[in-house]
């Protein structure tokens, strides 16, 4: 998905191009500051095995979307997130679900998932038939079949219940947050899972 040099793969929600402000440094993909948009991969995919590294600056917030359109008029109209979070500054750190590694607003991650603003974090995410696995730092974060009984339960608990389509597509892009706060991912992988 990034090799460290070429952000071909990669373009702005609803634009065919990327913003400038996405760029990058040291062998990683840096928005440098807000403006830039959110960003998706020019490739869907339904059944695939994630991995990447990312790291935000001191009170940033940032996030990673899986199974995206580009229907709603934001990229996490219908796109489950993975959240990035300066998890000791940012005062969106009043909820667990709200914690970096957590399934956003569904899902709280443990906190031996947990690192530093500034300290780089790896997350995997292993979507298989529906099978929705996360994992960062080495810590299993979330495991919910999207659709089942404890999926509905989940979003009818969440800011989403009332979300047309959240999370309907059974294939999407994987998307990058701007969430107006200085972010880097690196070592982006994605193997497809063939059946």
């Amino acid at each position: 998905m990034f090799d460290g040099k070429d952000l071909s793969q990669w373009r702005t929600f609803k634009q065919e191009g990327l913003s400038e402000q996405w760029v990058i440094e040291d062998g990683a993909i840096k928005l440098t500051a807000a403006g830039g948009g959110d960003i998706l991969t020019r490739a869907r995919y339904q059944d695939f095995d994630l991995r990447l590294d990312w790291k935000i600056s001191e009170v940033g917030n940032s996030g990673i979307f899986i199974l995206a359109d580009e229907t709603g008029e934001h990229i996490y109209s219908h796109a489950p997130e993975i959240q990035i979070l300066d998890n000791e500054r940012h005062p969106d750190n009043k909820l667990d679900t709200h914690l970096s590694g957590s399934l956003y607003d569904m899902i709280a991650s443990p906190k031996a998932s947990h690192r530093l603003a500034g300290e780089w974090n790896r997350v995997r995410i292993l979507l298989d038939q529906g099978q929705l696995t996360i994992w960062q730092n080495g810590v299993q974060t979330a495991s919910v079949e999207i659709g089942s009984a404890e999926w509905k339960r989940l979003v009818a608990a969440s800011k989403f219940a009332d979300w047309a389509g959240f999370a309907a597509n059974s294939s999407g892009h994987i998307g990058l947050q701007d969430h107006g706060d200085v972010v880097w991912f690196k070592n982006l992988k994605i193997k497809e899972l063939k059946r």
